[in-house]
């Protein structure tokens, strides 16, 4: 049986490091050896050196250098040979961070979560649980703040393990949207309305869905709301309803009807509806809650929980920190339903 032989590689580009790689990116998004000085913190001669060690390798190696000086104070010119060898570059350190990174997610040694404003806190009593083990195990964990739209496109790049969060579900579509994804559900609710409208223009404490169209309406541009309403009306909802403001985040919004600039109703959750109400949400304070009931379309309602992707909990010894963490929101999911 024939033996395979290793692959030869020139030694000039074996001495070349990762390091050097970098300083090769920096240059070219500074536009200069003393752009990219400042960006690493470093001297301009030793990122000066670099470039002229990467010069004299890839002269030899290609028959072209990679920078090129030009006069005092203009930007560094690479050749086409450098910027085949910049994104070259890229390619390289970003490979070997995702396998590192992929490393340590696999071995127990970090942990990405991600969570809405609305759910951190109960992120946060789930971490407590878990402290000790994680303490123990040295294990690094990353918490960031997601927005409901990104939260499935975060997790199939792999930058997070774990989202908590909320998600539109719509019937009929729910084997499609959750296949890649195992999902603890926490709750399930629609939407409720909080308006600044005396009682005598908006009577009661409940508001039927199919009259939204003649309430005039503050709504979030994005998230779920707006896929809410695309459910019902389509992706014109804004020409079938009174829109009376479009607003980014839910703060803007509860200003907005507090100052009284605008008169109506917004959309939100139930559980923020109801947290409004139970005053657990003092920049609300002063707008009344209604319940939004019924349909204006398919049945559609926000499911809050937690979101991994599927399989990779059962890949993973119960002892890993993606098991114990979500072994932790468990226990706090009965709590939800009496907090949110």
């Amino acid at each position: 049986m024939a033996l395979s032989v290793p692959r030869q590689y020139p030694t000039e580009l074996l001495d070349t490091t990762m390091d050097q790689l970098r300083t090769l990116i920096v240059v070219h998004e500074a536009g200069t050896a003393l752009g990219a000085a400042r960006r690493l913190g470093r001297e301009q001669s030793s990122v000066q050196k670099q470039l002229d060690t990467m010069n004299r390798t890839f002269s030899g190696l290609c028959g072209e250098e990679l920078v090129l000086k030009q006069g005092r104070g203009k930007d560094a010119l690479f050749t086409a040979t450098g910027e085949a060898l910049v994104e070259l570059a890229r390619r390289t350190l970003g490979e070997w961070s995702d396998g590192v990174r992929d490393a340590r997610r696999r071995l127990g040694r970090t942990l990405s979560v991600g969570t809405t404003r609305y759910t951190l806190g109960f992120l946060l009593d789930a971490v407590e649980r878990v402290t000790g083990e994680f303490g123990r195990d040295d294990v690094e964990l990353k918490v960031t703040h997601v927005r409901t739209g990104d939260l499935f496109a975060k997790l199939r790049s792999k930058e997070l393990d774990l989202v908590c969060g909320s998600v539109v579900v719509t019937e009929g579509e729910e084997a499609e949207l959750f296949g890649p994804y195992e999902v603890m559900q926490w709750r399930r609710s629609g939407l409720s309305l909080l308006t600044n409208l005396p009682p005598e223009t908006l009577p009661g404490t409940s508001f039927d869905a199919r009259e939204l169209p003649g309430l005039p309406l503050v709504v979030s541009a994005r998230g779920l709301i707006d896929r809410f309403l695309t459910s019902w009306y389509g992706p014109d909802y804004g020409q079938k309803l009174s829109i009376a403001a479009e607003i980014e985040a839910a703060h803007y919004g509860f200003e907005l009807l507090r100052s009284g600039v605008v008169s109506g109703a917004m959309l939100v959750t139930r559980g923020i509806g109801e947290a409004a109400a139970d005053g657990r949400l003092p920049e609300a304070g002063g707008l009344r809650t209604l319940e939004l009931v019924g349909e204006a379309g398919p049945r559609t309602e926000v499911l809050v929980g937690v979101f991994t992707r599927r399989g990779e909990r059962g890949s993973c010894a119960p002892g890993h920190p993606l098991n114990l963490l979500w072994d932790a929101l468990a226990r706090e999911s009965g709590r939800w339903w009496f907090r949110s």
